[in-house]
């Protein structure tokens, strides 16, 4: 069998080694970065502690912005509703009270007929007293007489001015300035504490707070919930994003705003996302993206905001990224 000339092997081994080497040294066509679908969780809770009393969604719905959630028990909160509108009404009343006259209607107008009365009676000894007067200056009428006259219509004026000053008197309001101006400061404290009641009244059933998924519910109706706990998770449609991790030498050519491309598993044609936020400091790569080639590569993160979608893509969805 005749043998294969040295020359031949070394020149296939030179080719062989060559060609390994041009294959592991060759730029890739294009950079493409790995990373996932992330999303920006709402979780939705009451400021008060109370007991589950109904849950309107169930994990995995889809709910519409302003759509009921969930609502604690109202028995407490309804009662403090109602003792701030009581408050209100007593402190308003109060109030008005004070602004009113001293005596009611009737009184004033019994006030002012003997303040006519008076007046008639002022103006009878008037003429009394006028006609005594000229009489005594004809030496026809003692000076008793004319004392007597001039007493009763002095009488008949300082009535007259009494009367006059009790309808003032009655007229007045009930309180004075300071009370008034307290009493109507208890009125604006008390629809504060209104509203307050109100407000957490509205919180312990609160609305959806944008379209999206139920990711997760914690609590089950019947079961005591703690203050500021969440009882439902939603992901709104528009506040997923990709997460994803690219080399040190390329990060300088991204900035926030700019659209990428990707790709994933079941989702047909290339994608686009807009950068959203760039990680201000390197890290190695995440164990969750390893790769043969990554692996030890320092890498900056990513995250590129989706756009709104019906169908959002599912969380932790491995994608491949490529620059616009």
């Amino acid at each position: 069998m005749k043998s294969v000339p040295k020359p031949l092997i070394l020149a296939l081994l030179v080719l062989v080694v060559l060609a390994g080497w041009w294959f592991m040294r060759k730029p890739a066509t294009e950079d493409r970065w790995l990373g996932y679908v992330e999303g920006e969780t709402l979780y939705v809770a009451a400021p008060v502690a109370g007991r589950l009393q109904s849950r309107a969604v169930e994990r995995g719905a889809n709910v519409a912005a302003g759509a009921p959630l969930f609502q604690l028990d109202s028995d407490v909160s309804d009662a403090s509703v109602s003792q701030a509108e009581a408050q209100v009404a007593a402190s308003a009343a109060q109030a008005v009270d004070l602004t009113q006259a001293r005596q009611r209607q009737a009184e004033i107008d019994v006030w002012r007929a003997n303040e006519a009365g008076a007046q008639a009676q002022l103006i009878k000894a008037s003429h009394d007293f006028d006609r005594m007067s000229a009489l005594a200056s004809r030496g026809f009428a003692s000076r008793s007489q004319l004392d007597s006259v001039r007493a009763a219509r002095d009488s008949a004026q300082a009535n007259l001015a009494q009367m006059r000053a009790q309808i003032r008197s009655s007229e007045l309001t009930a309180g004075r300035q300071g009370q008034i101006a307290a009493a109507q400061a208890n009125v604006t404290g008390a629809e504060a504490q209104l509203k307050t009641q109100r407000k957490l009244r509205s919180e312990i059933a609160p609305l959806s707070p944008a379209k999206g998924v139920v990711e997760q519910t914690f609590y089950n109706p019947g079961e005591w919930v703690p203050a500021n706990s969440p009882v439902v998770s939603v992901l709104p449609d528009d506040r997923s994003k990709l997460r994803f991790y690219v080399p040190q030498d390329k990060v300088a050519g991204l900035k926030t705003g700019t659209s990428i491309r990707f790709t994933c598993d079941g989702c047909g044609a290339e994608r686009q996302a807009r950068i959203s936020f760039i990680a201000p400091r390197s890290e190695f790569t995440p164990p969750v993206i390893y790769s043969e080639r990554a692996r030890a590569k320092l890498v900056f993160m990513v995250e590129a905001l989706l756009p709104p979608s019906d169908k959002p893509l599912p969380l932790g969805l491995p994608v491949e990224v490529a620059p616009q």
